[in-house]
């Protein structure tokens, strides 16, 4: 017989060790080790225990293809973020900060999928009665929409595989527990087991499967690394607190783009679509100087933002750089460009950049936007009003085309923006003001007069 031999495996990177520790020398991950049994191979014994047979492999031309139709919800920012709606027999998983409205959302998808099909709710943290509260809030009551407070797996398991409902929402996946395993809710061998099972549910079944997990103090998904791994989607719910704006962003999609946006806006009645997310961007725009219309692509949706940029001279022998939105080293990069070739010296200025809205900029494509703000506020003199760079500057002072700029043109041109400056070498059917280096941006300038300080 096989020897015996006890050992620990970290549920986060799998990374194998004789003896518990505490902490993971490999991804440094805390209390994340899990008992492991397994039989050691001898060359006595070089075969497994167990009647396993052979299996039966097939090329890809043998395995046949059934068309399966998407669940849409008609909440068109949510089946756009999925790719086109939900995917029959998927694992998918909502999260976000506490009180963000995870709960709210899927209560309002679920209402609206019960209309066509069969829903179950498990609600493993609020008691049916705070369900019911919420619900009749915002609305969302159906007969076809049936709900449970229980937080036992197997009987999440027996129900739906008995029943054999199309979708299933289980809000939380850190409530839910196997009665059989002596360890505590939201561990990461409960998370583990729980999350597997769901998997072979929603994929033996055919059961659409939506679950809720919580958040890290650092904003990552809580629980081991193979959750992620694990499941078809992982999508976050983001706030912006100034505008109540929700924002739902793909993580990770097998069935659909990631890096989409889905935008929503909180209300007394729980989340609204918000489809026309520019017009509110450009809404907060302003025309004073440092500020300069850019372009940012979302997964297929173009975003219209509002590139702000403050210089003041430097009160202190070190000079400060307060950027938001931007990789920080971009806009010192950009500076450095500017007073090198324009001889501007803007290493003795603070600079403070940010993008208006509380997103986040990671394209190259905001380079000479970042340098017009920058010069619009150096010499305190605006720009034309709503004006939109699309460019990327290189090391050289010269500037170079970007892809995708007629995604940027053709929305800017529904909000009646038509003083948009490209690179000289940009391919366009429309007509822009094209600039071929860092020179050609004095021009829009009044460079004889020193910069107002105030």
């Amino acid at each position: 017989m096989a020897k015996q031999s006890i050992k620990f495996s970290c549920s986060n990177c799998n990374y194998i060790t004789l003896k518990w520790i505490g902490c993971c020398p490999e991804c440094k991950e805390w209390n994340s080790f899990i008992q492991l049994e397994q039989p050691i191979l001898t060359p006595g014994n070089k075969t497994l225990s167990g009647s396993s047979k052979p299996l039966v492999m097939k090329s890809l031309n043998q395995v046949s293809m059934t068309q399966q139709q998407r669940m849409l919800t008609g909440i068109s920012e949510w089946d756009n973020v999925l790719g086109g709606g939900i995917m029959p027999g998927s694992l998918l998983v909502l999260t976000g900060d506490p009180g963000i409205g995870k709960s709210t959302l899927l209560l309002h998808i679920a209402y609206k999928l019960a209309k066509k099909y069969s829903v179950f709710y498990f609600s493993s943290e609020e008691s049916l009665e705070q369900v019911k509260l919420r619900a009749l809030r915002i609305q969302s009551v159906h007969d076809n929409l049936l709900f449970s407070d229980q937080a036992q797996i197997e009987g999440i398991l027996q129900t739906c595989q008995e029943q054999k409902p199309n979708v299933v929402v289980i809000d939380s996946i850190q409530n839910c527990f196997f009665s059989e395993s002596h360890s505590f809710p939201g561990t990461v061998g409960q998370l583990r087991e729980t999350s597997f099972a769901l998997m072979r549910l929603a994929k033996e079944h055919n059961i659409a499967i939506i679950i809720t997990c919580h958040i890290t103090k650092e904003g990552q998904m809580a629980g081991p690394k193979t959750l992620e791994h694990m499941v078809d989607g992982v999508f976050y719910l983001q706030g912006e607190d100034r505008w109540h704006t929700r924002i739902l962003r793909s993580v990770k999609n097998r069935f659909g783009p990631i890096n989409e946006l889905g935008f929503f806006a909180m209300s007394s009645t729980g989340l609204e679509e918000v489809p026309h997310i520019n017009q509110y961007l450009l809404d907060e725009a302003t025309d004073a100087p440092g500020s300069v219309l850019v372009g940012c692509l979302e997964g297929s949706r173009p975003l219209l933002l509002e590139i702000q940029a403050l210089t003041v001279p430097t009160k202190y022998g070190v000079p400060q750089r307060v950027v938001t939105g931007i990789d920080h080293k971009r806009v010192v990069l950009i500076a450095a460009i500017l007073e090198k070739y324009l001889q501007i010296r803007l290493s003795s200025h603070d600079i403070f950049v940010k993008v208006s809205g509380g997103l986040k900029i990671s394209e190259s494509s905001s380079d000479l936007g970042i340098a017009l703000s920058l010069l619009s506020s150096y010499f305190q003199q605006a720009l034309p009003k709503k004006t939109m760079a699309l460019g990327e500057l290189s090391l050289t002072g010269n500037i170079k085309a970007i892809n995708g700029v007629e995604h940027y043109i053709r929305e800017a041109q529904k909000f009646g923006i038509s003083n948009i400056f490209v690179a000289e070498q940009q391919k366009t059917a429309n007509s822009c003001k094209k600039l071929k280096n860092v020179y050609q941006l004095l021009s829009l300038f009044d460079a004889s007069e020193e910069p107002i300080e105030k």
